[in-house]
């Protein structure tokens, strides 16, 4: 054994890595994604191989080529942010619900237009330029 605390290993024996402290959670770029899932199609290259390489787990990165494969990485290519699926929908959701308000207040000022015009033909509202509103016949 020596000072720092290794151990020779016997022939034919390989290393094992034991972890005994909780560290905080890594971040990995898109472009760093794609890189280490490109690795993992290199000849001889195994899933395993490549994510003890890198110190992740093989299910996380057998995820992220899925998802390379189903393509949630082509924006990496255009050097695009990439959004979450669920803040895309939330987004949509809410563009629908401003076009309704749009809708309907656009509707509610053509029925005000109207009924002034009305009120005008009727002489209940004075001929004069509304003070304040401009383009308002």
């Amino acid at each position: 054994m020596n000072n720092d605390s290794t151990y020779e290993l016997p022939k034919g024996r390989q290393r094992v890595e034991v972890i005994t402290s909780v560290q905080r959670r890594r971040r990995w770029s898109p472009v760093e994604k794609k890189a280490i899932v490109e690795e993992t199609y290199a000849p001889g290259a195994t899933v395993s191989y490549v994510a003890r390489k890198y110190g992740i787990a093989p299910s996380q990165l057998f995820a992220w080529k899925r998802k390379m494969e189903e393509g949630a990485l082509t924006a990496v290519g255009s050097e695009e942010a990439v959004v979450p699926e669920s803040e895309v929908k939330k987004l949509q959701e809410r563009i629908k619900r401003l076009e309704r308000l749009i809708g309907r207040l656009t509707e509610e000022n053509d029925i005000l237009k109207e009924a002034v015009r009305i009120a005008r033909e009727k002489k209940l509202i004075s001929r004069k330029p509304l003070v304040g509103v401009e383009d308002f016949e």
